[in-house]
Order: structure tokens, then sequence, then C-alpha cells
């Protein structure tokens, strides 16, 4: 029976984890909703610690596709930021800085007349 035992361990183990990630999603959820009120909050709060399967429900009902939303929102805005640094931390400069490294590639010779043409039509393309 010990493997028995084990594996109800474990499934008990996996709902803990499951319901300590929905709490916080909810609680997450909740104080990101900029249209509630902070005593409606304070509410939705108080009602899932003191009946936290009733309230988990309950909210999730009420507020499932609003909660969603928030989600989309939330993920587009860290996307955007994400991409937003990329862009930044990418870029080597100005298009003149640009321009000036190729013009000195050209003149050492690095660049032929058509790479110099080309790259010069990519930096201000």
């Amino acid at each position: 029976m010990p493997l028995f035992d084990l594996f109800w361990a474990m499934l008990g183990f996996f709902i803990f984890i499951l319901w300590i990630w929905l709490l916080i999603a909810l609680f997450t959820d909740i104080f990101r909703d900029h249209d509630t009120n902070g005593w409606v909050k304070a509410l939705w709060v108080i009602f899932l610690i003191f009946l936290p399967l009733l309230g988990a429900l309950i909210y999730l009902i009420v507020n499932g596709d609003a909660m969603a939303k928030r989600n989309i929102e939330a993920a587009k805005a860290r996307d955007a930021m994400t991409k937003e640094y990329i862009r930044d931390a990418a870029s080597t400069g100005s298009t003149a800085d640009e321009l000036e490294k190729l013009k000195k590639l050209h003149t050492d010779g690095v660049l032929t007349d058509e790479e110099f043409a080309a790259q010069k039509a990519k930096v201000l393309g």
C-alpha cells in the first residue's frame, strides 16, 4: 500500500499547489481591476478568506470574462514593453552614425560600391 499512499500524497500536493495558484490569480485580478472600487475589492478579499471555495467559484462565475480580458490586456502591455526594450537595446545609434560607419567602411575598401548602396538604402529605408 505504500505506492497507493504515495499516489494520494502526490495528488493532495498537486491540488494544494493548484489551490494556491488559483488564489494568487484571483487576488491579482481583484487588485488589477480598475473598474471596481476599494470597498468591493475589500469585500471580495474577505469573502475569499472566510469562504474560500465558495468565494472562488462565485468570483469566477461573476468576473470570469472580465478576468480573461484583463489578462489579455496585461499580456499585451508586457509584450509591448518587451518589444520596446528590445528595440532600444538593439538600436546602434542614429541614422547619421550608421551612415558615417558605412562611409568609413566604403572608403577603407571593406565595402564595394554595390554593397555600400545596398546598406545605405537599408539604413535610410
